[in-house]
């Protein structure tokens, strides 16, 4: 089933916070130097690439030397709103030293929900893929919040990297994580935590495993990471999870190597 991987034309990459920042809060250049080059070098290759990429609130912190996240909601958009402009600014630096031209997109939960919005926004990515240019898209956190009856939150970012999946009918979402796949356990806790090669449904033993909705492995969830899976299965598409500590493992993961968990209808 992973050969196919090595035919995906269309992937979206989907970054977690844990990539772009050490645990001592500073920003991780290796990877991001890591994960420009090798998308810039997958478009070389005439692979569409769309990036999802977390990190706004971590690199916000880092930018305002604050050492945790501030308590209240219109602190934390404050310091997204900082983040998320230098970790532009980084990313626009590391692709340009590839010759590889990026766009930003900020995003929230009404912009796909409404069929005209959902057009233009689909529009905007297919007019950047057509024009090499890959999409850096994001939530946008200065506005993503649960305001009267109106929802706008995703709820994080692999229901938006779902999604997005979704919109542009891509062949394949690769969600880099800190953790090395799907396992029958939390392998950080338990040595003898089986990893799962690949996974074709989404059942409730599977999300009990996950130890539900406020259970976290790593620093996305991995509840969250298999709802978005789910997602991706409902419309018969393939998602892998994997260790993004070495974000040039996406070489190999198009190659059809057994790395990670493969989500896949059969």
């Amino acid at each position: 089933m992973r050969k196919q991987l090595k035919e995906a034309k269309r992937i979206v990459v989907k970054v977690g916070t844990s990539t772009l920042i050490y645990p001592n809060g500073n920003i991780n250049l290796s990877a991001i130097d890591q994960l420009a080059f090798t998308l810039s070098d997958l478009r070389n290759q005439d692979k569409e690439i769309i990036l999802v990429s977390s990190g706004a609130i971590g690199v916000g912190l880092n930018k305002l030397n604050m050492d945790k996240r501030p308590p209240t909601i219109p602190e934390q958009q404050a310091v997204a709103a900082v983040g998320q402009a230098e970790l532009m600014n980084i990313y626009n630096q590391r692709f340009l030293t590839y010759s590889q031209q990026i766009a930003q997109l900020l995003l929230t939960r009404d912009v796909i929900e409404y069929p005209e919005s959902r057009k233009n926004v689909t529009n905007t990515i297919e007019q950047l893929l057509q024009m090499d240019i890959i999409p850096v898209i994001n939530e946008n956190d200065t506005v993503a919040i649960d305001e009267l009856d109106h929802l706008t939150k995703f709820g994080d970012n692999d229901q938006l990297s779902a999604i997005v999946t979704q919109l542009i009918q891509a062949d394949a979402l690769i969600m880099l994580s800190d953790i090395d796949g799907f396992f029958s356990d939390n392998p950080n806790t338990n040595k003898d935590a089986t990893l799962f090669s690949e996974i074709n449904a989404i059942n409730d033993e599977l999300l009990q495993v996950a130890g539900g909705k406020g259970s976290r492995f790593g620093t996305g969830g991995m509840y969250s990471k298999l709802k978005a899976a789910e997602r991706v299965l409902e419309h018969n598409g393939a998602m892998i999870l994997a260790n993004g500590q070495q974000p040039k493992i996406i070489f190999d993961i198009l190659a059809g190597e057994m790395i990670g968990t493969l989500f896949i209808s059969f």
